[in-house]
């Protein structure tokens, strides 16, 4: 996706995923802690988010840096951004900028930074061992890196049955492997093999089984829709129609996961890391 037609895309997406962003949240905390210990994020470090969204791991890592830290929230629409401020401000945070702009067009060489983080951004962003590479360059030496991933398909039924469902409405195929898409990073030693080729030493993967609490089907349906930007992407060019056909049968699945009080996904993301020499 053209970086052009991406920032239309998630602008689109953006109000749904700032409205819907707590529940998913509060599903992925223990990713969230990991990630950020994993990035070394304390106390007075200056971190950068690359594909922030509204941004709940962006007021974590702030929470963390404390007033003498920095976290710098990127992302490529501009409203997400607006809700990082607002939520920022609401949460009393000062410590936190943004940086509007798709991670291909960032000038990130020499800005040291202690931490860069991104959390579900790696595996939607192409080429994305180019993009460690602009990680690395945007590191001091010793700084890290890490990001969270979803892991292999089969454990992510969750977000895998309903893609599928919509493809098969839109008459489209999964994404080739090496092209931008949930499951982009899951395969056995791609994400390590990654950060290595990008200069990172001591790479480190960890898989972390976790659930996803959602609301009752009716409601994590509308949250599919206005929230989720890679289902929205692949039947926003379908008829009317093929597309209430093709929500109508994702609806069908979510009903088979839960009651009436909600719904509990098992699901598996990766967690990577990586640290720039220190010379």
């Amino acid at each position: 996706m053209e970086s052009n037609e991406a920032r239309v895309h998630w602008e689109k997406a953006a109000p749904g995923w700032a409205k819907w962003e707590d529940i998913f949240t509060q599903s992925v905390e223990e990713a969230t802690r990991a990630m950020l210990d994993m990035a070394g994020v304390e106390e007075g470090k200056r971190v950068l988010d690359l594909a922030s969204g509204a941004g709940s791991q962006t007021l974590a890592a702030a929470r963390r840096a404390g007033a003498n830290g920095q976290v710098i929230a990127n992302d490529i629409s501009q409203t997400m951004l607006d809700h990082v401020k607002k939520n920022a401000a609401a949460a009393g945070l000062s410590n936190i900028e943004t940086l509007l702009g798709s991670v291909q067009e960032l000038e990130l060489e020499n800005q040291g930074f202690d931490s860069v983080i991104s959390r579900f951004g790696l595996m939607l962003i192409p080429e994305p061992g180019k993009v460690l590479s602009k990680i690395f360059t945007a590191l001091k030496p010793g700084g890290k890196a890490s990001v969270v991933v979803f892991s292999v398909p089969q454990a992510n039924q969750f977000f895998l049955v309903p893609m599928q469902i919509l493809l098969k409405h839109a008459g489209k195929s999964p994404p080739p492997p090496g092209t931008p898409g949930l499951f982009a990073l899951a395969a056995p030693g791609l994400l390590e093999k990654l950060f290595s080729d990008a200069g990172f030493e001591n790479p480190e993967v960890s898989s972390l089984d976790i659930f996803f609490r959602m609301p009752p089907a009716d409601q994590t349906l509308v949250m599919m829709q206005e929230a989720f930007g890679a289902y929205r992407a692949v039947i926003s060019d379908c008829t009317d129609e093929t597309q209430a056909a093709a929500w109508a049968e994702v609806r069908e699945y979510l009903g088979t996961l839960g009651s009436g009080s909600g719904i509990e996904a098992p699901s598996q993301v990766l967690v990577g890391s990586g640290s720039k020499p220190e010379r």
